[in-house]
């Protein structure tokens, strides 16, 4: 699969806004609210609801920060635990998913701590009722090893995505729905193809895995 630079950042791009576009629409109409609203109680409610819109615009913008930019610097390692704290503030905004954290390594390559937080988000995406979302990494022998695990009373992983993951799915058809799939599938895989691979397991009631095998290099 091959796409060019910069088709993929317009499709993250539109990703990007359309995640952020709620929240921070939210935001504007709390203000506008505020603006004509001179009843106390209202005016405390309208307060919350954009504390609430502002939080979750900034653990929004912290997590793909982590996920999809620069973050950590140009360094070829990052600590886990940033990644511990992006996905603990993006699941915070719904309240609805727990998380379950089974990473004990003090660094990580940059590139698998990308494909851990993007593969934590499609996953949680795919929780839409909820639930459990546990995570688990390791690195031995020259590759690393991610495990996603949900569990949930309603999962549902779009076929494209699951496509896309997997590499069944050729760029021509990326969008930016599945730009998050198509930089996962990317970064596992490696430059020839062949340097790793992502598993999904089958359709199972109330539990899904998601599995990532790449090089620690």
């Amino acid at each position: 699969m091959t796409i060019s630079p910069v088709d993929f950042a317009s499709l993250l791009c539109s990703r990007l806004c359309h995640d952020l576009l709620s929240p921070v629409g939210a935001l504007n109409n709390g203000l506008e609210l505020m603006a004509d609203e001179t009843d106390p109680a209202m005016r405390e409610r309208c307060m919350e609801l954009l504390a609430d819109s502002a939080r979750t615009s900034a653990n929004k913008l912290k997590f793909f920060r982590l996920a999809f930019g620069a973050a950590g610097g140009f360094g070829d390692l990052l600590d886990p635990r940033e990644a511990r704290v992006a996905i603990e503030g993006l699941l915070s905004d719904a309240r609805r998913t727990s998380l379950g954290w089974m990473v004990e390594a003090e660094s990580l390559p940059k590139a698998a701590v990308k494909v851990l937080l993007n593969l934590a988000m499609i996953a949680n995406e795919a929780l839409v009722r909820g639930g459990q979302l546990d995570i688990g990494a390791e690195a031995a022998g020259g590759r690393i090893e991610i495990v996603v695990r949900i569990e949930g009373p309603r999962i549902i992983l779009d076929p494209e995505l699951r496509a896309m993951l997997t590499g069944g799915l050729a760029a021509s058809a990326l969008v930016s729905r599945t730009a998050a799939a198509y930089m996962i599938h990317e970064l596992v895989a490696g430059p020839d193809g062949a340097a790793g691979a992502v598993m999904i397991s089958e359709p199972a009631p109330d539990v899904m895995i998601f599995g990532a095998v790449m090089a620690a290099g």
